[in-house]
């Protein structure tokens, strides 16, 4: 089979975008040219790699298969160069990492810090939810995730590096802000925003109050703190978020923290890897700094 990895890297940007556009802009190529190095491979392989159905286009199942090669020969390569990189003891080059929705309201802190500590590194920074974190992680096409409690059915190396509380959010005129030690019970009466299922405060807080025996009442899901909050200071609910994306609101009174007992609920941040992934310097450097210098350099408010 005559291929080049020329034609391996077109084809998995294809195949990754699922576009010809999109992979010509993410290469820098014209689409003409991904087009004829497709066009070119599909006749090295002797077999279609790409159908089109109505406007979009689908991997066929001998698609299917090169994808995956291709994904394996990449990592290969990415594995070899960061082996050379190691023998010449580089210090710069590019930090691939994806975060938590949540993680995102520091994480930019320790990317500004550990940037002007290197200003060669080039980070790319994915911001996600739960889903987007463990697909990365099964591609294994980040460093490392930023991210609340990991996956169980997944080989991975996860080290805790911060403290996560989720508490519960009230307006500030709401009959309850400055109760002291509300009950669950008394929790039950009220009507809650939550983030959407499948999301880590959402795993996390159903398990809490299943072990309290409590059932609260939902009136709306939400896809981000940031709606959830805003939903919170009209007046629609309560909310239960991390403590770490309420720093502005607290400060400026728009929000309360409610006093409730064994709350609030404490999870932890994770950075997380595959096991036996080989990280280059520049990703062995900042992991090495996250699990060191960040609960130094950030600070938050108090519940």
């Amino acid at each position: 089979m005559n291929v080049t990895l020329r034609q391996l890297r077109v084809f998995e940007a294809v195949g990754r975008l699922k576009s010809f556009t999109r992979a010509a802009e993410a290469l820098h190529l014209s689409q003409p040219a991904v087009s004829m190095q497709i066009k070119q491979l599909e006749s090295n392989i002797g077999v279609a790699l790409f159908e089109q159905v109505g406007k979009k286009i689908f991997l066929t199942e001998a698609g299917h298969e090169l994808y995956q090669t291709s994904r394996i020969i990449d990592r290969q390569l990415d594995e070899t160069e960061q082996i050379f990189e190691d023998i010449k003891g580089v210090r710069r080059g590019r930090l691939q990492i994806a975060v938590a929705s949540t993680a995102n309201y520091f994480a930019p802190r320790l990317l500004a810090v550990f940037s002007a500590r290197h200003e060669a590194v080039t980070v790319n920074l994915d911001v996600t939810n739960r889903e987007g974190l463990i697909s990365h992680l099964e591609a294994n096409d980040t460093d490392m995730v930023i991210m609340g409690l990991p996956p169980e059915n997944l080989d991975l190396e996860a080290k805790a590096f911060l403290d996560n509380p989720l508490v519960v959010i009230a307006p500030p005129e709401h009959p309850l802000a400055g109760e002291k030690a509300i009950s669950i019970q008394r929790l039950q009466e009220e009507t809650f925003i939550m983030r959407e299922p499948g999301s880590g405060t959402r795993i996390a807080m159903e398990r809490f109050f299943a072990k309290q025996g409590a059932h609260l009442t939902t009136s709306m899901e939400m896809s981000s703190n940031e709606a959830i909050k805003q939903a919170v200071q009209a007046g629609l609910g309560l909310g239960i978020v991390s403590l770490h994306t309420l720093e502005l609101e607290l400060e400026m009174r728009r929000l309360v923290v409610l006093d409730v007992e064994s709350l609030p609920i404490l999870r932890h941040w994770y950075i997380v890897q595959r096991k036996g992934k080989r990280l280059s310097p520049v990703a062995a450097a900042f992991k090495d700094f996250v699990l060191e210098e960040a609960g130094k350099i950030l600070q938050f408010p108090m519940a």
